[in-house]
């Protein structure tokens, strides 16, 4: 059940990562999935669009890109790939916190994992309101 952090030519250390590993095992099992092994990757704008444009095909920059490595039904095993500049960016233009915003993206990942969608205007809501409740859980864990 590992969960780990890694960086890739960009400094960024994610606060609270016992917390943030142990939400992350909520989430997936609220949405009946167990994390076998899951990585993320925090990275430059750069970084990301050169994987974007070498795996995917898409010449575009984006804030994250997920790999689903699972092989077994209701098992997570995954590459997440984040873009710490554009986070900031994206912060800034939904007027929220920086770790608010990292928190959205690391849930979004997860959930892509999980099997939910974000290209049509109905997946992306569904989207929206898992992420909500990813990050409504995340504060009950601040509390605790």
């Amino acid at each position: 059940m590992a969960i780990n952090f890694f960086q890739e030519d960009i400094i960024y250390n994610l606060p609270q990562k016992n917390l943030t590993k142990k939400w992350l095992r909520e989430v997936a099992k609220r949405e009946g999935f167990i994390i076998t092994d899951l990585n993320y990757i925090f990275c430059s704008d750069e970084y990301l669009y050169k994987i974007n444009v070498d795996y995917l095909d898409h010449d575009t920059y984006t804030d994250i890109i997920t790999f689903d490595n699972s092989e077994e039904e209701n098992t997570i095993e995954g590459d997440i790939f984040i873009s710490i500049e554009r986070v900031k960016d994206n912060a800034k233009t939904e007027n929220q916190d920086f770790h608010h915003e990292a928190l959205r993206v690391l849930s979004h990942g997860l959930l892509h994992l999980c099997g939910y969608k974000d290209k049509s205007k109905e997946e992306a809501h569904l989207m929206r309101q898992k992420e909500n409740a990813s990050l409504d859980s995340y504060s009950e864990l601040t509390k605790q």
